[in-house]
């Protein structure tokens, strides 16, 4: 069983149809992650309009009415320095997780606002509200890395390497360091990532 598809060279393929192939999932990857963080901008610019209403959309930890906000807290944010503070990192990580295919990106992202969002969810002191693109920015850095590890493609490799190297310093994000910082938001952020690669690792037969 193999697992094709856009931005995933086949063996006996041509250099050019590879490059090609990987150059059509760079411009789709850049596309989609333009589009989802000037939606974010959007919402940001709506929220602000409305006096931030939007944000009580978040995660509420350990109220059962704060759990729709798992799929929410990642479009919402407190304030546009916040948002800008997300917004490069994401679209850098986004993209190099998108290059791959953008169905692979979209389960991943699914798994990683899944984890991140219970593991706030459970873990924060009741009745915090969270919020923000931070857990999807962890996450995205523990995908590529660990896509690197589980998938052992050359690129895939190199890829995780230079993330790795670029980004390690946002590990101490993970950690209990900065109060009003949602740590938890990272760090299972972070396993969320880590989880989706090895969910949509390549199958060897």
């Amino acid at each position: 069983m193999s697992d094709s598809g856009p931005g995933l060279p086949r063996p006996g393929r041509s250099m050019r149809e590879r490059t090609s192939t990987l150059l059509t999932g760079a411009l789709g990857s850049a596309i989609l992650m333009i589009v989802l963080v000037a939606v974010m901008w959007a919402i940001e610019i709506v929220d602000y309009m409305e006096g931030g209403r939007l944000d009580r959309y978040g995660i509420v930890a350990h109220e059962p009415d704060g759990l729709p906000g798992i799929l929410f807290a990642p479009f919402l944010h407190a304030g546009f320095a916040h948002l800008m503070a997300n917004s490069v990192p994401l679209l850098i990580l986004g993209f190099v997780a998108a290059i791959r295919g953008i169905g692979r990106f979209l389960a991943a992202s699914l798994v990683i606002i899944l984890v991140s969002g219970l593991g706030v969810w459970f873990t924060s002191a009741p009745n915090t509200l969270t919020i923000g693109a931070s857990g999807l920015v962890f996450g995205y850095f523990g995908y590529v890395v660990a896509r690197g590890l589980f998938d052992r493609r050359t690129l895939d490799i190199v890829l995780g390497v230079v993330v790795a190297v670029l980004y390690y310093s946002i590990l101490w994000g993970a950690l209990p360091t900065q109060p009003g910082v949602s740590w938890q938001g990272h760090l299972f952020g972070l396993i969320g990532g880590v989880i989706a690669a090895w969910l949509l690792r390549r199958r060897r037969t």
